[in-house]
């Protein structure tokens, strides 16, 4: 399946690429094309960090997909303290000029959402149809650009559906059921809703 209900720019960089494009356009008009030669190029570059490509999703009803574009940090147990239970936890590192969409890792029904403001954190609750609770943790760090939440509280979404996005890069944990089945080691680079990280037993 593909994911085609947001544009290929996401909707949080348009403000920064239209502000840059506007510039380089007035100094076009009235300085010339080589002085707005840095603001074209600018608005480029923001265009390209702020890129949103459609995935296509793997037909994996039990699958858990990855959330975002990056490497496999770590593989662990341990303690998911949203809903204060042993877990087994998918770390992730984004990179700086990746995608920064965000993705449901299951199909399901939102439960809940927490943000931290002024730390820029954030956590997304989805739990299934078959009754498995997976939690989407952000953290990002040395830049205001703060995650932002494209879903609410009550929502369905489904598996790989875009849900938020994470500007310049961000840390990533992933909390499974502790049965769950893994299929990704430490070191394997993932794409969002593309790539498979673990599946739930049932």
């Amino acid at each position: 399946m593909v994911n085609g209900d947001h544009p290929l720019i996401a909707r949080q960089g348009w403000p920064f690429i239209g502000t840059a494009s506007a510039l380089a356009l007035l100094v076009q008009l009235t300085a010339g094309g080589v002085w707005a030669l840095p603001l074209w190029l600018a608005a480029g570059i923001l265009a390209y960090l702020f890129r949103d490509p459609d995935r296509s999703i793997p037909p994996a009803p039990l699958g858990v997909v990855s959330p975002v574009d990056g490497k496999v940090i770590a593989v662990r147990q341990g303690h998911d303290p949203y809903l204060q239970r042993e877990a087994l936890v998918v770390d992730l590192h984004m990179n700086r000029t990746g995608v920064y969409s965000a993705r449901s890792p299951v199909e399901g029904k939102i439960m809940e959402i927490w943000v931290v403001r002024g730390e820029g954190r954030s956590a997304l609750w989805v739990r299934t149809d078959e009754d498995d609770d997976v939690v989407l943790a952000i953290r990002v760090r040395g830049h205001p650009l703060r995650p932002r939440c494209y879903v609410h509280i009550g929502e369905r979404i489904g598996q790989g559906q875009r849900c938020g996005i994470v500007g310049f890069g961000g840390e990533i944990s992933v909390f499974l059921p502790a049965n769950s089945r893994l299929l990704v080691s430490a070191g394997n680079r993932l794409r969002a809703g593309s790539d498979l990280l673990a599946r739930l037993v049932h």
